[in-house]
């Protein structure tokens, strides 16, 4: 059964650091794209950073380059994003999720975790 799970979310100032974990598990975890996204409350999931899990290729959203970090480790199967001066507008839900191919589109994913909170005060 595949199953990503998300982990590292919690309450920050702005300013802050955060790292968000998602675990992987039922699927062979290379040769995919694996993504971050986040959702606030009354607006539409947007996708902040992408992976290709074979050769490490990073991809951002313009609002988080120079403050976000996607990487691997592929022995663990593990996603994680290391979020630096994070701003109040970076609150969200964060979802892991996983695709064939390379898109910024969140119907072209087709797993996903259950999120992870953070919250950034002013």
């Amino acid at each position: 059964q595949v199953q990503l799970v998300e982990s590292g979310g919690g309450s920050v100032q702005a300013g802050g650091s955060l790292r968000l974990s998602c675990a992987a598990s039922g699927y062979t975890y290379s040769w995919y794209y694996m993504a971050w996204f986040r959702q606030a409350p009354g607006k539409e999931r947007e996708w902040v950073a992408s992976i290709y899990t074979g050769a490490g290729t990073a991809y951002y959203t313009d609002s988080v380059k120079g403050r976000f970090t996607i990487t691997q480790d592929k022995a663990k199967k593990t996603l994680y994003l290391q979020m630096n001066s994070l701003k109040p507008e970076d609150t969200a839900m964060y979802y892991c999720a996983t695709a064939l191919r390379y898109s910024t589109e969140a119907d072209e994913y087709n797993r996903w975790g259950q999120g992870t909170q953070v919250t950034v005060s002013s």
